[in-house]
């Protein structure tokens, strides 16, 4: 039976443990310079309806250094979902390709190509998810911290009503870690209701545990991890910004929040970050700050998630 990442929710916490022993093997191997052509022959496509410069690079750079080859299909220049639909391209491109990776808008289209592939789909975002990422911004802690997650403590600051922060919170939680979220007393900035329950029922299983605060400095004690993401994300209209940054900026990563975290708390920010706007210029520049080693995790983690997929173990 083929296996789809859609979701970390849909995820064991042993299968999410094992992507990441996977990309700190994948990564030890190209760091060493050993040759690890696994995926020779094997053709990635990669839908894209929402722009991204990290997830396209490293998509195709991985599979090139994995011995494959990736397609890029810009969904704006094509039929996709007007005169192609969804199922009928799952259907067409299985027959042509060995995995898919889809960076569209809705999760209801990525999870219909997916149930008419044949082959692995990725879910590179959608309005619902990032997994991708969080699997890349996990290893990353874990290279800066330790092995096991279990017990840290991560805080994400912000507008929290999106994709990033629902990955974060499904994947905090398989690890078995805190998780704070420090937003603005808004529904339209604020989790949704079933992925808080979603989480919570992971939280059972492992150990983690889901706060939402809206005081930055509160949700920020004693953090391992302080997290941020965009205030203004592609979707959002140019006339919502002046009352968006009201609303947000009590939340912005600033000085005084790291100084509310541990002192050997790390910064993160899944990019593009704006400086003066979700952080400061001196946190994202300042020597507490990963958000490089974070972006560049996203290559391997993103090669051990396509070799996960199609069954091949590099442990």
């Amino acid at each position: 039976m083929k296996k789809d990442l859609l979701s970390l929710a849909d995820l064991q916490p042993e299968e999410l443990k094992k992507l990441l022993a996977m990309t700190k093997a994948i990564k030890a191997k190209q760091k060493s310079g050993k040759e690890h052509h696994y995926l020779k022959d094997k053709t990635l496509i990669m839908f894209f309806e929402k722009p991204s410069l990290r997830t396209r690079v490293s998509f195709e750079v991985g599979m090139t250094q994995l011995g494959g080859h990736a397609i890029y299909y810009d969904v704006s220049t094509g039929p996709l979902g007007k005169k192609e639909t969804m199922e009928d391209t799952g259907k067409v491109v299985s027959r042509f390709c060995d995995i898919v990776m889809a960076r569209l808008k809705s999760f209801n289209d990525t999870k219909a190509l997916a149930e008419n592939c044949a082959v692995p789909v990725i879910d590179a975002l959608s309005d619902k998810n990032h997994p991708c990422q969080i699997i890349g911004d996990l290893f990353s802690i874990q290279e800066k911290k330790k092995d096991d997650l279990k017990g840290l403590t991560l805080t994400y600051l912000g507008d929290s009503e999106n994709n990033v922060t629902y990955s974060l919170m499904h994947g905090t939680a398989l690890m078995g870690m805190k998780m704070r979220i420090g937003c603005p007393d808004d529904p339209k900035l604020s989790p949704l209701p079933e992925i808080i329950e979603e989480t919570k029922k992971i939280n059972q299983q492992t150990g983690g545990s889901l706060e939402i605060f809206h005081d930055a400095k509160e949700a920020c004690l004693n953090a391992d991890v302080v997290y941020t993401d965009s205030w203004m994300s592609y979707h959002i209209p140019e006339e919502e910004k002046e009352a968006r940054l009201k609303l947000l900026m009590p939340f912005q990563v600033n000085q005084a929040a790291m100084a509310a975290a541990k002192p050997e708390a790390v910064f993160m920010n899944c990019l593009p970050a704006l400086r003066g706007f979700e952080q400061t210029a001196e946190v994202i520049d300042g020597p507490q700050s990963i958000v490089f080693d974070q972006a560049e995790n996203r290559l391997h983690s993103e090669k051990a998630i396509m070799l996960w997929l199609l069954g091949i173990n590099v442990e």
